[in-house]
């Protein structure tokens, strides 16, 4: 009997058994040659550039096949050949972000965690899986409603109001409403709002977007925190459509979170959509928590920004985008 009539015959609970983690490799695999830091750049003989996973995966099959001795200095004539090095060498290096996790010494592909099913214990009333890796799809925000209405119910009566008032009636599922788009950033992913506006462009000028307003929640007492954000980046032959760079500040500042950790994932976000020679991000927010209550400090506003790449390493050019950003 074939694999595949076998596999036909099994019923749904007999294929659960018989998957094979090895079947289900992660797949993003960290391109070779990167460390653990942010941001990384390539160099050689002096002159930075950046090899992309193109160009490494290139190199690695050249090393493999034995055409290649050495490093970028002591390659042969095939490496050093200009029609390679002419599509591999940009004129700025590139920022790059690596995914979370690294590659152990050995570079094998690592599997991921045994799938669960619904019969795997607490997944017993789950109504969908997805696909062959059988992952887990948690509810709709929508769904989310009921539970959070009465929560909010809960915590009128806490207070030692009466959630049955005429003002009250339907306060708690407007509060759980409001919420759901206070942090509707958790269901937009970085692929959805970008929606394919990246463009090649040769042009490696400072880009700067200033005062994008951000409205967010402080994770820590759940009362907003507002202000501006501004954003500079140096392209790399690709430039970003700028209504996404707004868009990008909305899918983090829509979260529970603190001021410092959006300011980086607005960075890193950016990175990830064109890999420039640099991002910088300046953010000045205003905290109720500190304005309505504890200190009290109305006038008080907090200032935190993020440096990647050049604009960390050049003084010159981080000058340059901070004059054009406090330039009325």
């Amino acid at each position: 009997m074939s694999f595949t009539r076998q596999l036909s015959e099994m019923s749904a609970s007999e294929l659960n058994e018989a998957i094979d983690d090895s079947n289900f490799p992660q797949a993003h695999i960290l391109s070779r040659g990167r460390n653990n830091s942010v941001c990384s750049t390539g160099s050689a003989s002096g002159n930075a550039f950046l090899m992309d996973r193109n160009f490494l995966s290139q190199t690695d099959d050249l090393a493999n096949s034995g055409n290649v001795v050495g490093g970028v200095d002591g390659a042969n004539d095939t490496f050093n050949s200009p029609s390679v090095l002419s599509k591999t060498i940009t004129n700025r290096p590139k920022l790059l972000i690596k995914t979370n996790g690294t590659i152990p010494e050995n570079e094998s592909i690592q599997t991921p965690m045994t799938p669960r099913t619904s019969t795997t214990p607490g997944h017993e009333n789950c109504t969908f899986h997805h696909d062959l890796e059988l992952d887990h799809k948690p509810p709709t925000r929508e769904a989310l409603l009921p539970d959070m209405a009465r929560s909010y119910r809960l915590l009128l009566g806490g207070l030692g109001e009466n959630p049955d008032r005429q003002g009250l009636i339907k306060t708690p599922e407007r509060a759980a409403k409001a919420m759901l788009f206070f942090t509707k950033g958790y269901d937009q992913s970085l692929e959805d709002v970008l929606n394919g506006a990246v463009f090649d462009e040769d042009h490696d000028e400072m880009v700067v977007v200033k005062d994008i307003e951000m409205f967010s929640m402080c994770e820590h007492h759940l009362v907003p925190f507002y202000g501006k954000v501004s954003i500079g980046y140096l392209p790399c032959n690709k430039i970003l459509g700028l209504s996404k760079l707004a868009r990008i500040v909305e899918i983090f500042s829509r979260r529970l979170q603190v001021q410092e950790r959006l300011t980086k994932q607005i960075a890193v976000a950016v990175t990830q959509a064109v890999q420039p020679a640099g991002v910088a991000v300046v953010v000045e927010g205003v905290h109720m928590c500190m304005v309505m209550r504890g200190v009290q400090k109305i006038n008080s506003k907090t200032v935190t920004s993020t440096m990647l790449g050049v604009f960390r390493d050049d003084p010159k050019t981080r000058e340059e985008f901070l004059n054009l950003v406090n330039s009325k």
